[in-house]
């Protein structure tokens, strides 16, 4: 009875300690996500087609912790055999958020297994033209080897220890022709910085949060090069911020 007793109470402190260094469960479930990137190959898959995937094979994450850590629903929830599709939809808008006109459009699509499982994450062709599918394969395979900032909750990658690519960066001319032009431009001596906002189409946001349906997106261009050499962005409540020249060979 003692040890049972005994069990129950080191059971109890275990779960308190997990809840109290994790904040809540779901941030449980995302660190045991990113503790799976470590084994990459073992655990996911990439796919590129017109789009770019990535499948969860031991999936961990719940859908639920996703509109959790966004503070943000889906703009379409699509019923399947499996389970569900959802998609994050972002829309070219001016600075009043005002959509532009023809649409320029991406999403970021997530399938959502019976048991409310998130089974693959996938990017539309356009994202693609900001994050080149090589980049963006080799940016998902580098959090593995990430550092945590507890404080802010965030992942850092220390590119230094990671293997390069020799892919192309994006020239500018192409990516503005399927972008078209931004909202403004931010000069620096060797940098041109093309700033776009899109508005994620969201409904039923979490007072506070309205910001949240503004993606400020911020694409840097060398001026000796017209290279695209940096993306950051935030999408639903997701800070992204990848630089290209850190993940090319040299």
């Amino acid at each position: 009875m003692k040890n049972r007793m005994n069990s129950l109470v080191r059971l109890l402190i275990i779960g308190s300690l997990m809840i109290s260094l994790t904040g809540c469960f779901y941030w449980w479930r995302a660190y045991q996500t990113y503790l799976q990137m470590g084994e990459f190959d073992d655990n996911f898959s990439i796919s590129i087609t017109e789009d770019f995937s990535v499948r969860f094979k031991q999936p961990i994450l719940l859908g639920d912790d996703i509109i959790t850590l966004a503070k943000l629903r889906p703009s379409k929830e699509i019923d399947t055999q499996t389970g569900q599709k959802w998609q994050y939809i972002f829309r070219k808008v001016d600075q009043a958020g005002n959509i532009l006109l023809p649409e320029t459009t991406f999403y970021c699509q997530l399938d959502i297994n019976a048991d409310n499982k998130v089974t693959s994450v996938s990017f539309s062709e356009l994202f693609l033209k900001i994050a080149p599918p090589e980049f963006l394969e080799l940016s998902f395979r580098s959090l593995g080897s990430g550092k945590i900032d507890k404080a802010n909750r965030r992942l850092k990658v220390d590119t230094d220890k990671i293997s390069k690519i020799s892919a192309d960066l994006p020239l500018k001319l192409a990516v503005l022709a399927q972008l078209g032009e931004p909202l403004f431009i931010e000069e620096t001596i060797e940098q041109e910085v093309y700033v776009y906002h899109f508005k994620l189409e969201a409904y039923d946001i979490k007072k506070g949060y309205e910001d949240r349906a503004l993606s400020v997106v911020k694409l840097s261009f060398a001026k000796s090069t017209e290279e695209m050499t940096r993306m950051a962005g935030r999408f639903a409540g997701l800070k992204i911020s990848i630089n290209y020249k850190n993940y090319q060979t040299k």
